[in-house]
């Protein structure tokens, strides 16, 4: 018997449309999704029925009593290995509830990172299924079986695919229509058509600490404010160039925030 998903992360089966793109989590910790798929932006979406969340216990397929997922790699080393068996048979099983098969992807520090453009495109899909994965790694033969995208999300390691799942996740959603408050906040987002930075942002109050509100923002002229943001935006920090272990884009990088000191008691 299929086991059944986590439906907390969809809603209860209701009359609504069908939502315009379904993600299909397939992890060893549907927990870890909790907060995120319930709360905030996400949580809207899913309760407005833009997007559906499923989650799947890859540990619902594995086989013996005590359900084994992982094991000791063959030739020796540290660690543990997440076995082909269980992963297998649960993409393919839950790949089989609609008849969308869905485009498949495998959450890795060997995939390719993921950027805007990849986001892109990948909210044009309408499912997406997301394997997500632990221990030391992937045994090789899920990749030759299953042909999954590998994807990254940074040089850098993790504990488990989890937390790539949901920066995937999040990214893809804002995208699809409907999602975001304002359509035009896609578009004015950094790493649009242009792959540059965004503009700078200020609120009220307007003036802190001596610093300003530029002028420019203050005076209704929208085609100068438009100017003003055009001028402000820039493209994001060359790795290969960038200077120091955290240089970036700010302009501010070299500047040290004043210290105030807290008042005494």
């Amino acid at each position: 018997m299929l086991p059944s998903p986590d439906f907390s992360s969809s809603g209860e089966a209701t009359s609504r449309a069908e939502p315009r793109l379904r993600f299909d989590v397939l992890t060893l910790f549907p927990s870890l999704f909790d907060s995120f798929v319930s709360e905030s932006l996400i949580g809207r979406a899913v309760e407005a029925g833009r997007i559906a969340i499923h989650r799947w216990n890859i540990r619902d397929w594995a086989r013996g009593r005590h359900q084994q997922v992982d094991d000791r790699p063959f030739g020796g080393g540290p660690g543990m290995v997440l076995m082909a068996p269980p992963v297998v048979e649960a993409v393919e099983a839950v790949r089989a509830l609609d008849p969308e098969p869905g485009w498949l992807i495998a959450l890795t520090p060997r995939g390719r990172r993921l950027d805007q453009q990849r986001v892109a495109q990948l909210a044009e899909q309408r499912r997406l299924i997301l394997i997500c994965g632990r221990y030391e790694g992937f045994d090789e033969r899920i990749f030759e079986i299953l042909r999954p995208e590998l994807v990254s999300i940074g040089d850098y390691i993790l504990s488990g695919g989890e937390v790539p799942a949901m920066v995937l996740i999040e990214a893809v959603s804002r995208l699809v229509p409907g999602v975001l408050g304002h359509e035009q906040s896609a578009q004015d987002e950094s790493f649009d058509q242009t792959g540059s930075l965004e503009y700078p942002h200020y609120t009220r109050p307007r003036e802190y600490r001596g610093l300003h509100v530029p002028e420019v923002l203050l005076g209704g002229d929208h085609a100068a404010i438009a100017a003003w943001r055009r001028s402000r935006r820039q493209l994001p920090p060359n790795p290969d160039t960038a200077v120091g272990p955290l240089a970036d884009c700010s302009p501010h990088r070299n500047e040290r925030p004043p210290i105030h000191a807290k008042p005494s008691a």
